[in-house]
C-alpha cells in the first residue's frame, strides 16, 4: 500500500528532480480531458469516440454488419479526422518536440483552439444535432484529439498515454504478485484508469442534468490550463524539457 501511495503521489506531485518534470499531472489531466469528449460524441453525436479510435474500428464493424444505432459515415468521418490531427501533430512534433515544454505548450493551444470552435458548435446548434452540426462536432473533436495523440505519444511518459487504457489495465493485472510480477507503476496505471473514469463520469453529468456543452467546456478550461502550466514552467529550459533521442 505505501509503494502505490507513493506512486500515485509522484504522478500528481513530481518532485524538483522527476526527468519528466509536470508532465505526469498534466497527462492525468489531459486523461480527464479524454473522457469528457468521448462521452460528448457517444452520448450526443451517436454512437461513434473522436478519442477512442479502437471503438470507431469496432462500431464500423457493427455498422457495416446493419446493428442499429452506429453509422458508417460517423465512424469513417472519426477516422479520417483523427488522422489528420494525427498528421498535424506530427508536424508540431517536429517544429516543437526537442524542447517538452514549447512542444506541449503549442500542442494543447492547438487542442484548445478547436476545443474552442466546438464550443461554439455545439451552443449554437439545437440538440439534438443536425447532421451538419454532428459531423462538424465529430471533425473538430476529433481532430483536436488526433494532436493530442501525436503529442502525447512524442512525450513518452510511461503509463500515460491519455487514451489508450487497454494496456494500462493489462500491465496491473500481468505485473502483480499474482502474475508473477512486482506490482510496479499500479498506483500510476490506476490514477490514469481513475482520471478516464472520472472524464467520463463527469462529461455524463453535465450532459444529463446541466448542459450539453459542459463537457467541452470542461475540457477546453483543462487544457488552457495545461498549456499555460506548460508555458511556464517551460521557460527557463530546466532539464525535463530537453529530449533524450
Amino acid at each position: 500500500m505505501h509503494t502505490f501511495l507513493t506512486e500515485v503521489r509522484e504522478t500528481l506531485a513530481p518532485g524538483r528532480t522527476d526527468r519528466f518534470g509536470p508532465l505526469p499531472p498534466l497527462l492525468v489531466a489531459m486523461t480527464v480531458v479524454t473522457g469528457l469528449v468521448d462521452s460528448f460524441s457517444y452520448l450526443l453525436l451517436g454512437h461513434v469516440f473522436v478519442a477512442n479510435m479502437t471503438g470507431n474500428v469496432v462500431f464500423l464493424g457493427f455498422a457495416v454488419a446493419g446493428a442499429q444505432g452506429f453509422s458508417i459515415v460517423a465512424s469513417v468521418v472519426a477516422l479520417v479526422a483523427f488522422g489528420l490531427g494525427s498528421v498535424l501533430g506530427g508536424r508540431i512534433v517536429l517544429r516543437f518536440g526537442h524542447h517538452r515544454g514549447h512542444h506541449v505548450a503549442v500542442a494543447t493551444a492547438t487542442q484548445a483552439l478547436l476545443l474552442t470552435l466546438s464550443v461554439i458548435l455545439a451552443l449554437v446548434g439545437s440538440h439534438p444535432f443536425g447532421p451538419g452540426v454532428r459531423y462538424a462536432l465529430i471533425v473538430v473533436l476529433a481532430t483536436a484529439l488526433g494532436v493530442q495523440n501525436s503529442s502525447v505519444r512524442r512525450l513518452a511518459v510511461p503509463d500515460l498515454t491519455t487514451t489508450v487504457l487497454t494496456l494500462t489495465v493489462t500491465g496491473i493485472g500481468a505485473d502483480s504478485a499474482l502474475g508473477g510480477g512486482k506490482g510496479s507503476k499500479s498506483g500510476r496505471r490506476l490514477l490514469s484508469v481513475a482520471a478516464m473514469f472520472i472524464g467520463a463520469l463527469v462529461g455524463a453529468v453535465l450532459i444529463i442534468h446541466v448542459h450539453v456543452a459542459g463537457p467541452l467546456l470542461s475540457a477546453l478550461a483543462i487544457v488552457v490550463v495545461v498549456t499555460g502550466v506548460s508555458h511556464w514552467s517551460g521557460r527557463s529550459n530546466p532539464a525535463w524539457t530537453r529530449v533524450d533521442d
